[in-house]
């Protein structure tokens, strides 16, 4: 480095102290490194009693272009009666992580894998959850499979869980699939090289497509936030893209929304108890009624997700641009997600975002503990088959990892999001003097805050800010950033 260039400022090493300031511990203890080698030593599948061997079907995945730990691949067959049957495969972690090993310990205490954009720090050691425990194209992988059927108005019935052998097909990619499904663009490689494949990820996007309209008949939210990443060369980031939805991720969506639906009614119809997914009914729906009327919308006094997301669907239609800003708001005023202990007989308090009563997590095991929980429940269901249930879990243990996944969730976000303004502080830092088309997107007694639309990145307005309101299109000039604490300073041209 030239004596008188800046020094880069460490993002990595910025990212692990921000893990540690926020509970977690990124480092793995010392005792996993010879459960690892005692893994990676076994060779071939592990045994897996009662699988059925669905190797020879066409599977495939679909995921960020990015993404190494593959959780899930699918397949789909069109039935004589119209309905469309859809099998999700699901990574089985647990039969190469037992409950009570150190690994075990270490993924309970992290409870989900960290995504800072400058490093990901998962909560299994990458050899497992990109290599072992992951549906990598070609490889032969025991997993959970979860099937239904879905009809024409979107309806998924006839579910059920069991264990199989598989083998992923094709590794595709969200951006490319999605395109090609929209018409957009051209088939990915390995799709043009096979109609057989091309053929089956038609099917399975009708089959997504007929659940998106059910869902939205049912009140599930339209929402939309802004989700970016970092343009890495190395360890460096040069720019900001825009991650966006499109056909292909909304399959993903679909098909995840009714597998995780499948293993809660599994567990409530057996009479066992389970953590569930939840968002609660808005304890704050009067902000919300408000939050409509100031746009000329007018919602029920009492919460319905059916009348909040016709007014999100309208407001979509009138104001693109300010509606990523809207469904923030919204989200914001729902309260987040979080895991909860639901008891035998008991009625869960269901996803008053996804407009589904019974909801859990099970599809992302190599990066969500619960997941990995929900598979010993469903394992230990399996192997009652008359027998009494042998529960992996004690109720109070199951509150207590609820609770402790839900805590751990919301510091991986503020990871994330500390992550999120230094990265965008070290992209922006070259570009202090230039000119950016903006939006207002806060006022308040802190401060005006703006979003530039390119790239999208979140700042203050520290001079010029005077008269602003919300949704004020502007044009800014970037005055300083700084990547330690993640602020970005503008000026109002």
């Amino acid at each position: 480095m030239h004596p008188n260039q800046p020094q880069q400022f460490n993002l990595i090493a910025a990212a692990h102290a921000s893990m540690l300031e926020h509970g977690f511990q990124p480092d793995f203890p010392a005792g996993a490194g010879k459960e690892l080698a005692a893994i990676q030593a076994q060779p071939g599948l592990p045994p897996a009693a009662g699988a059925q061997d669905l190797r020879g079907l066409l599977w495939s995945s679909i995921d960020n272009d990015t993404s190494k730990d593959l959780d899930q691949i699918e397949w789909a067959e069109q039935l004589p009666d119209g309905r469309i049957r859809v099998l999700i495969g699901v990574a089985d972690v647990d039969v190469r992580v037992p409950r009570g090993t150190q690994l075990d310990a270490h993924a309970a205490s992290e409870t989900t894998s960290v995504y800072t954009g400058v490093r990901v720090f998962p909560m299994l050691p990458a050899e497992l959850s990109e290599g072992i425990t992951s549906l990598n194209e070609n490889a032969d992988r025991v997993a959970l499979v979860i099937e239904f059927a879905v009809d024409a108005a979107g309806t998924a019935s006839d579910g059920m869980a069991y264990r199989a052998l598989v083998r992923n097909k094709a590794q595709l990619a969200y951006n490319g699939v999605g395109a090609w499904l929209e018409g957009r663009g051209p088939a990915p490689a390995k799709v043009a090289a096979s109609a057989d494949l091309a053929a089956q990820l038609k099917l399975q996007d009708t089959a997504a497509q007929r659940m998106v309209g059910g869902r939205f008949q049912h009140g599930a939210l339209d929402l939309e936030s802004i989700e970016t990443r970092p343009i890495m060369q190395g360890d460096n980031p040069t720019d900001i893209a825009k991650l966006e939805k499109n056909r292909a991720t909304s399959l993903i969506e679909e098909f995840m929304v009714a597998a995780n639906g499948v293993i809660a009614r599994s567990f409530q119809d057996a009479g066992v108890a389970s953590i569930r997914r939840i968002v609660r009914i808005p304890k704050r729906w009067d902000r919300i009624v408000e939050l409509a009327q100031g746009l000329g919308a007018k919602l029920p006094v009492e919460p319905d997700s059916k009348a909040l997301n016709d007014f999100l669907l309208a407001q979509k239609q009138k104001d693109p641009v300010h509606f990523p800003d809207l469904s923030l708001a919204v989200v914001k005023l729902m309260g987040p997600g979080e895991y909860v202990l639901v008891k035998p007989n008991e009625v869960s308090p269901g996803h008053f975002g996804l407009a589904v009563q019974d909801y859990t997590h099970s599809t992302a095991p190599n990066r969500r503990f619960p997941d990995v929980v929900t598979q010993r429940l469903l394992k230990a269901l399996f192997a009652k088959a008359g027998q009494p249930y042998a529960a992996p879990y004690t109720e109070d243990e199951l509150n207590t990892i609820a609770t402790h996944c839900t805590l751990m969730e919301d510091n991986a976000r503020k990871v994330e999001r500390d992550m999120q303004k230094r990265i965008a502080a070290v992209v922006l830092k070259p570009r202090i003097g230039q000119s950016f088309p903006a939006i207002v997107t806060g006022v308040n007694k802190y401060g005006t805050f703006v979003r530039t639309l390119n790239p999208h990145v979140d700042g203050m307005v520290v001079q010029g800010g005077k008269g602003l309101d919300v949704g004020d299109k502007v044009t800014v000039k970037l005055l300083s950033t700084d990547p330690q604490r993640g602020f970005i300073d503008f000026e109002v041209e």
